[in-house]
């Protein structure tokens, strides 16, 4: 009787076994593919800065402009503000000064406030567009224009 039972099994046919083969294959290669991009997500951070806001004013006491940049760090490595240029310069070329003093580092996802007081004159005067550019360690510059008041 024992002999019977085994006789009336079989094994799986060539084409199931090929499917499974080919489908076990697909989910490995899959999961590979996660785990490298996973590793390869590790080596390729970087910085990038976003000038989320940016305004103007006039102090008709000290007869100076105060230019308000908000930035915000989008990128995924901490990065730092190493220089601020007016019109592709360096701000203390106009003698314009800082709230804060530079280099200003930003971690990831966080923001920060630089104020920037420039003495009105010569190339500064109302309706004049300023571009505002920072210049990070990491070599890249984010620039933005606003308009003197």
């Amino acid at each position: 009787m024992s002999r019977r039972l085994c006789a009336n099994k079989r094994g799986i046919s060539p084409v199931v076994a090929t499917v499974i083969l080919v489908a076990v294959t697909i989910v490995v290669a899959v999961a590979v593919a996660y785990w490298m991009g996973g590793i390869a997500g590790l080596y390729t951070r970087y910085e990038k800065l976003e000038i989320t806001s940016i305004y103007a004013e006039y102090n008709a006491t000290v007869k100076n402009f105060t230019i308000t940049v908000y930035v915000k760090n989008t990128g995924s490595a901490d990065a730092t503000i190493d220089n601020v240029l007016l019109n592709g310069k360096p701000y203390n070329t106009f003698n314009a000064t800082l709230t804060r003093s530079l280099p200003i580092s930003l971690s990831v996802g966080n923001s920060t406030t630089i104020v920037i007081n420039i003495g009105s004159g010569e190339p500064f005067v109302s309706g004049v567009s300023v571009e505002v550019r920072l210049h990070s360690a990491g070599g890249q510059e984010y620039p933005k224009t606003v308009t003197l008041p």
